[in-house]
């Protein structure tokens, strides 16, 4: 039977190279979107265009009085494009970046940051429980600045943190019904994150590669094909870990 996979915040980045590499791999896949339907729609002309089904649904991962309303139309969709009534794995990806230091951060920028990558993941992931089937995986996105410190992130790096905590725990909740559960930890990636800055600026692209082992920063191939990976069965002992994916930053 085909592997359905959920990936949140997959109309770009990341979340989009991940949907691809599923793909690719011979998976299908249903996608979230915040705003960018357009994008969404392009991801799925993409996907189907390798002969895989897809589907997009809009979602807000900071609304989490949204989820319930949210796990009733993937279950709609799930039965309509594939008669199912359950998915295999939970990619939790949607996020964005904030940069202040801890002097200047306001209540405003730190409940955004905690509200997208913590309590959206903690929640919406409860909301979805129900519909991941047993012996699935669940990954949740983390940051390498979890483990290397660089000024004016604190807030979003320490709701990462608490995401790489929240994900031992879900591990060891969920083994009795045989769901892995992992996080990933990307290093510097040309994405969109903070408007495109490692990508767009060249000094701070600079920096980061010379932070890192390999010489450059990532691009989302180095993310999403590694993802698609630790979702297959070649990989189905690896479970409750921190997998970071930097090309080396920070040794």
């Amino acid at each position: 039977m085909t592997k359905i996979t959920l990936i949140t915040g997959a109309s770009r980045g990341l979340g989009r190279n991940t949907a691809l590499s599923i793909a690719r791999r011979g998976g299908d896949v249903v996608i979230t979107y915040h705003s960018r339907s357009a994008d969404a729609e392009a991801v799925l002309a993409e996907i189907q265009a390798m002969g895989r089904k897809a589907v997009a649904l809009q979602l807000d991962t900071a609304d989490v009085g949204s989820f319930a309303g949210f796990a009733q139309r993937l279950k709609a969709a799930l039965r309509e494009t594939w008669d199912r009534e359950s998915f295999d794995s939970l990619v939790n990806n949607a996020g964005h970046g904030d940069y202040a230091p801890i002097a200047d951060t306001t209540e405003a920028q730190f409940d955004r940051l905690v509200g997208v990558h913590f309590k959206g993941v903690f929640f919406l992931t409860q909301a979805l429980l129900p519909l991941i089937a047993d012996g699935g995986r669940i990954v949740n996105l983390s940051s390498g600045l979890t483990r290397v410190a660089a000024p004016g992130f604190a807030a979003y790096a320490a709701a990462k943190g608490a995401v790489e905590v929240l994900s031992v725990y879900l591990a060891k909740e969920l083994g009795s019904r045989g769901i892995a559960v992992n996080t990933v930890a990307p290093g510097a990636i040309e994405t969109d994150f903070l408007g495109g800055a490692v990508r767009d600026t060249p000094d701070l692209n600079r920096q980061f590669a010379q932070m890192t082992a390999l010489g450059r920063v990532g691009v989302p191939d180095d993310i999403g094909p590694m993802i698609a990976n630790l979702l297959s069965a070649d990989n189905r002992w690896i479970n409750a870990q921190r997998i970071e994916v930097s090309g080396g930053q920070g040794i």
